[in-house]
């Protein structure tokens, strides 16, 4: 009896998930998620891109609003010269995630807006749409 007990127990603690928070997200109050991306290395761009991949998963893309900013060495993750980047952002951006790229990093680094992967969005600077996502209470990730 007393290993049953504890099989339960154990199973139930297997089960346990993430509570939402109220509000809970839902088709007319999505979580809004503003992510950066700092680093030009393969390695952090795409542990950006799971993360984003991972939220999207639980919460259900239909419940989430999703924004990539790229700025700094970030920046190529947004250029087409990646194929295997570029594929992950298309696919992410077939779930509405929208990718920002930052023009003063572009004017720096001499990158045309016709390296960029089609629909990225350009602004200013990456720095302040960070800002104003947050201060309009978006979650910030720096993964």
């Amino acid at each position: 009896m007393r290993f049953l007990i504890i099989l339960l127990a154990f199973a139930a603690w297997l089960s346990a998930d993430t509570e939402f928070a109220d509000p809970k997200p839902a088709l007319d109050n999505p979580r809004q998620v503003v992510f950066s991306v700092t680093e030009g290395s393969d390695e952090a761009i795409n542990h950006v891109l799971s993360s984003a991949n991972n939220v999207l998963k639980f919460y259900g893309p239909e419940k989430v609003q999703m924004e990539i900013v790229a700025y700094s060495g970030g920046i190529r993750t947004v250029l087409k010269d990646n194929p295997k980047i570029a594929e992950r952002v298309r696919t992410l951006m077939l779930y509405d995630v929208t990718f920002v790229a930052c023009g003063n990093t572009m004017r720096t680094k001499n990158i045309t807006e016709d390296q960029l992967i089609d629909d990225v969005e350009v602004v200013t600077a990456g720095i302040v749409e960070m800002i104003e996502r947050v201060k309009e209470g978006w979650v910030y990730i720096k993964p």
